[in-house]
């Protein structure tokens, strides 16, 4: 029971369906789906599609996507690997040739053909109720009649002028008036709208062939990519196993690599060696979260790449052996000082959506653009924002998750979903690039091991290492200045956190009482809300 003497908010409640989205047009529009005869995996594509509308700088249809469903709410979690591949020209000598060591951000070469609308549409087709253009008329409203700029999407906004302003389109579209809007201010995107609209008549083809492909291919091309037409025309995702491991007897799911799921799932088999008897904000508890995710994130540095086009040894990733061999690393009295050599991506936008409903369909649905308004190029007829997931790979020849044709780079963006006794426990997730694995592991924990409810586990302060091998924590201001002051005395250098850290969602089935539990965000500016 949270105290409500202190700033927060109750965790929703409701008996039929929930949602739980980072923004209310997105929560609204679920609900509406799911109240006229949508099932959840309807209400998340909706919802998602008005997020990359009313959210721009977090996601959009340019963008790669991952789902993880379970029917019925049963265990057999079904999951869908929606994230694109490389222009079949793109090879690392490209990169040698010109003198680059990583893939910049603002430039064509980091943009892998976008898988979020060859998701959305099979997942429609595959598991929906409602036919797409219903799914897709929420979102095509706001593009064409326009939305109210909210605080946090502000504030994201305006801190990617500069990079807007660089791009003609970009700016057109989302500069009016030279600036980012301001907080209750209208915007529209009528192009966006337009594609939207192209989409729900034609499906898939209305994005990937036709005058929106072309749109796309031209505008990277000016730009110096090499993405052709065949490329856009055959992209496609795919069904995937996910990946399992237990925690206190419950079942945690994810998406398998190319993902960063089963580093989640490390983190957690690492925590699993210890006890949960430590106080879950003191210095000694924050002191593990940090270690095993510095040490489970330098084995995804190592190791997690495309499985389509390296070997990646998911097996000993989770195995107990592995992750009691890290644990045993990790000494309380002070912060590791020799990890493996690992790379650390930054911070990036995504949104992540929860939604469960009547027939007790559980969907954990996340869609991203990678960094606020990926790479800054839009795609001038369309008004499709073009991501910059290419960042994540690697330039090093050898590496598994050197950049190669067609191959999928390293993602971060991960759904969860917790099953026990053969049903469906929660469906969850935490946006925030690189966190997201560690989010995952902290969320999953505080709720497990402390019995918190999903709400307060969220509202907790949060820190990050960021530092790779250097024991540097980005920390919240909330963070207690002792147990930081503590955690400094041990060697951890504290740096304080330039932006709030991740996000996150949840929906958690009580199937004694036949009702649902949402959560969300505070650091965000959506709602859950259910019927």
């Amino acid at each position: 029971m949270r105290n409500f003497e202190k700033p927060s908010r109750s965790a929703a409640v409701s008996a039929k369906a929930m949602a739980a989205t980072s923004h209310p047009y997105a929560t609204l529009a679920a609900l509406d789906i799911l109240r006229a005869g949508g099932n959840a995996m309807d209400a998340a594509i909706a919802a998602c599609a008005v997020q990359c509308v009313v959210e721009p700088g977090s996601t959009g249809i340019g963008g790669d996507c991952f789902v993880l469903y379970a029917p019925k709410g049963g265990d057999e979690i079904i999951a869908y690997n929606g994230s694109g591949r490389t222009p079949k020209a793109l090879t690392v000598d490209w990169f040698e040739e010109r003198g680059l060591t990583e893939v910049p951000r603002q430039s064509a070469s980091a943009v892998t053909i976008p898988g979020a609308i060859d998701a959305w549409t099979r997942l429609n087709a595959d598991h929906g109720r409602l036919p797409l253009p219903d799914v897709l008329a929420p979102a095509i409203r706001y593009a064409s009649e326009g939305y109210a700029v909210s605080p946090r999407v502000h504030r994201d906004w305006q801190k990617e002028e500069k990079l807007l302003a660089a791009d003609k389109a970009a700016a057109e579209i989302f500069l009016p008036g030279g600036r980012a809007p301001r907080i209750g201010e209208m915007h529209r995107q009528p192009q966006l709208a337009a594609t939207l609209a192209r989409i729900a008549a034609e499906g898939r083809d209305g994005f990937y062939k036709g005058p929106v492909a072309e749109d796309m291919v031209v505008h990277l091309n000016a730009h110096g990519g090499l993405h052709t037409l065949e490329d856009f025309a055959e992209a496609k995702g795919e069904y995937v196993t996910p990946v399992t491991t237990t925690f206190r007897g419950y079942t945690i799911h994810e998406c398998p690599p190319n993902g960063q799921g089963i580093i989640a799932l490390l983190i957690l088999n690492i925590l699993s060696c210890f006890d949960a008897s430590l106080p879950p904000q003191s210095a000694d508890r924050l002191h593990l979260e940090i270690e095993a995710t510095r040490l489970a994130y330098a084995a995804r540095d190592a190791w997690i790449a495309d499985p389509a086009k390296a070997d990646v040894p998911v097996s000993e990733l989770l195995s107990p052996e592995f992750a009691r061999g890290l644990a045993d690393r990790i000494d309380l009295t002070r912060a590791l000082t020799e990890l493996p050599d690992f790379e650390m991506p930054l911070h990036r936008d995504t949104v992540y959506i929860s939604i469960i409903d009547e027939d007790r369909n559980a969907v954990s649905f996340i869609n991203s653009i990678f960094d606020c308004f990926g790479t800054g190029l839009v795609a001038p007829r369309s008004g499709v924002i073009l991501h910059n997931r290419g960042q994540s790979f690697s330039l090093k020849r050898g590496h598994p998750n050197m950049i190669a044709p067609q191959k999928r780079p390293l993602h971060t963006i991960i759904p969860g979903m917790v099953t026990r006794d053969g049903r469906t426990e929660m469906s969850f997730g935490v946006m925030g690039g690189y966190y997201q694995a560690m989010g995952h592991a902290h969320l999953i924990s505080k709720v497990i091991d402390y019995g918190m409810d999903m709400q307060e586990a969220m509202d907790l302060p949060r820190l990050i290492p960021v530092g790779g091998a250097e024991p540097r924590v980005e920390a919240e201001h909330t963070v207690a200045p002792e147990t930081l002051a503590k955690l400094a005395r041990r060697g951890f250098e504290i740096v304080p956190a330039e932006d709030p850290i991740g996000g996150a969602q949840a929906v958690r089935i009580g199937w004694e009482t036949g009702t649902l539990t949402g959560a969300s965000e505070p650091r965000k500016d959506g709602i859950a809300l259910g019927y």
